[in-house]
């Protein structure tokens, strides 16, 4: 059953949960905390000059009204040249200050975010295949492009509009207070049902929010499964279907989309109707003590514009509310995949030889049982023996479903047993690292996944790194060259998203070849020429058996054919081993499974 990233409950701004999340995202700009700090710094020095603005505008009023001029106290505060060209001054100081903090907050945030993407890809590769199991692949991207593009957004622009809009509100309010204590709490009367209100509506807005980029995961799911199994939508005339099914989780996401635009609309709404109000109450107010003698008309008109500025403040607040409860929910996902437990690496540190780890290559079954993480109810392998002493070719046979794959997914420790051990070399498989385990073999399978890259890059991922006359080498091994030169790009032919580009035998041969390149201790088939004509199979199974000397091979088969010559043979059935021997072994034994599929295969 494919499980989804399962999102906490929504809770209020102020809580200690979302500000433990607004203490999260800040550490993903930890890395350039100097920068950012200094940032952060330059930022209140610039709303500090803005803050001067008003405060001057009412001082070059006063000094152009002589009778105003006994208030001001400094002499070059009565001269309206002189408090003009400090006003000036000050809108200078401010714009170069505005520049470089505004190029700060954006190089923090996205080199931050690069960083925050580069930790989630490497993250995601280093989980287990059970989590892959789980999970959709287009949730996953969702995650890394959707959400991503949330913190971005946030950390680039929000963070920085935060600190100004906090800057004019506190600065504003203090600046109201000193010029008159009566006009600042007729204005601040209003702020408490503006502040619950922001609470309300930002709780709210981050639940829908939440769901909106659910379903937006969904139509990106939709979009990843249609487009990686194009040929079968169009194979079955479906494109209807998928449309209408993509369709689907689009209106879901509208839906959420448009209640979050709702919401918004009224917060913001409510926050304008109330500041303004305010704006107009505090004027009509002021007004009446500059009537009475009480207030000159620059210290009225400061006022007015620092109410303006709180005003503009506490409505901006309602957009960055709004982003940063998206910006929580989208970080509360990346965490979610950051503290995932990713594969146990083992003792064995990473190395750059890994194809010198095992010195044989004995491969030993002991009585492996296994059941999958999401179906737990179901046994795979029961009690499975087998034993591939190194150099010895084995090869597992039976019906589809029977476990086949599944042995081979345990070897490369994308799984872990039940019950039971994997020896390799005589070792437990948890004694060796995974980077030197799966460095130590190859695998051909039988549905080839090629890059999107060039010929020589899918051959050259076998082992990245490798010269070109090694590339070519390979590929001469795996009969690749004919119709290599075939195309007029050579080996920089780019073979298309999914190698869609080649045949099926070319991308098998391609799979062969970069086994070849690889060099390893223990080879994996999966039905490996399964795709090839008769002259280019002859070919290939010649360079395999110059490529398995010396080597431990294990080959899934379906066509008996193929394995006549192998050292052992394992008949797998149900989950377990029923048959084992060589190929004239079973043959002739009466009543066997083998016996049975050989007739059935050789007679047509």
């Amino acid at each position: 059953m494919v499980k989804r990233l399962n999102p906490r409950i929504a809770i209020p701004l102020p809580s200690s949960s979302s500000l433990q999340g607004i203490s999260q995202l800040l550490r993903f700009v930890g890395p350039f905390r100097v920068r950012f700090s200094a940032a952060v710094v330059v930022s209140m020095i610039s709303m500090s000059l803005g803050l001067a603005f008003p405060w001057l505008i009412g001082r070059l009023l006063d000094a152009s009204i002589p009778s105003m001029k006994p208030i001001v106290a400094a002499p070059w505060m009565r001269d309206p040249d002189t408090v003009a060209l400090a006003l000036l001054g000050s809108l200078v100081c401010q714009a170069v200050l505005t520049f470089f903090s505004s190029y700060s907050f954006n190089r923090v945030g996205e080199q931050a975010v690069v960083g925050l993407r580069t930790r989630v890809f490497e993250r995601l590769l280093s989980l287990p295949m059970k989590f892959f199991g789980e999970r959709r692949v287009g949730e996953l991207t969702s995650r890394l492009s959707n959400d991503l593009a949330q913190i971005q957004e946030t950390l680039t622009f929000t963070f920085a509009s935060a600190i100004r809009q906090s800057m004019m509100l506190l600065g504003g309010v203090a600046m109201i207070a000193v010029t008159s204590s009566r006009l600042a709490l007729v204005m601040i009367s209003s702020f408490p049902v503006v502040i619950v209100l922001a609470v309300i509506f930002g709780r709210r807005i981050r639940q829908l929010s939440r769901k909106a980029q659910d379903h937006l995961a969904e139509s990106a799911t939709v979009v990843e499964e249609t487009l990686q199994g194009i040929a079968n939508v169009k194979a079955f005339t479906n494109e209807a279907f998928e449309v209408r099914r993509y369709r689907g989780t689009l209106d879901a996401f509208l839906t959420q989309i448009v209640r979050t635009a709702k919401h918004r609309a009224g917060l913001v709404a409510f926050i304008i109707a109330a500041v303004f109000g305010s704006i107009v109450l505090v004027l009509w107010y002021g007004a009446r003590l500059m009537q009475a003698g009480e207030l000159s008309h620059g210290e009225l008109t400061q006022f007015m514009l620092y109410t303006t500025f709180v005003g503009g403040a506490v409505s901006g607040f309602a957009e960055i509310v709004s982003q940063v409860q998206k910006a929580l929910g989208a970080t509360e996902r990346v965490r979610e995949l950051l503290h995932e437990s990713a594969e146990s690496k083992g003792p064995s540190k990473p190395s750059a030889d890994t194809s010198a780890t095992f010195v044989r290559g004995d491969v030993l079954f002991e009585s492996v049982s296994f059941r999958y993480p999401s179906r737990p109810d179901l046994p795979v392998l029961r009690d499975v023996c087998l034993h591939a002493r190194a150099g010895e070719k084995i090869a597992l046979v039976g019906p589809s479903g029977a476990g086949k794959s599944t042995i081979v997914s345990l070897l490369l420790r994308f799984y872990e047993p039940d019950t039971g051990r994997i020896l390799l070399d005589g070792s437990d498989a948890h004694e060796l690292g995974l980077n030197a385990l799966r460095g130590s073999i190859a695998v051909v399978p039988q549905e080839v996944l090629l890059f999107g890259g060039t010929i020589r890059e899918n051959i050259a991922y076998g082992r990245p790194g490798a010269g070109d006359a090694e590339i070519q080498a390979a590929a001469e091994r795996a009969c690749c060259v004919e119709f290599i030169q075939r195309f007029p790009e050579g080996y920089e032919t780019i073979v298309g998203e999914r190698g869609v580009k080649l045949s099926g035998g070319q991308r098998q041969r391609l799979a062969i070849a970069r086994a070849f390149l690889r060099d390893p201790r223990i080879l994996i088939f999966d039905e490996a020429t399964s795709s090839l004509d008769s002259e280019s199979e002859a070919l290939i199974q010649q360079a395999l058996g110059t490529l398995l000397e010396g080597r431990t091979a294990i080959i899934i088969a379906h066509r008996l054919a193929t394995i006549r010559r192998v050292d052992r043979i394992y008949v797998i059935e149900q989950g377990g081993v029923t048959e084992s021997g060589s190929h004239d072994e079973l043959i002739a034994r009466d009543g066997g499974t083998y016996r049975r599929l050989a007739e059935m295969q050789f007679s047509a």
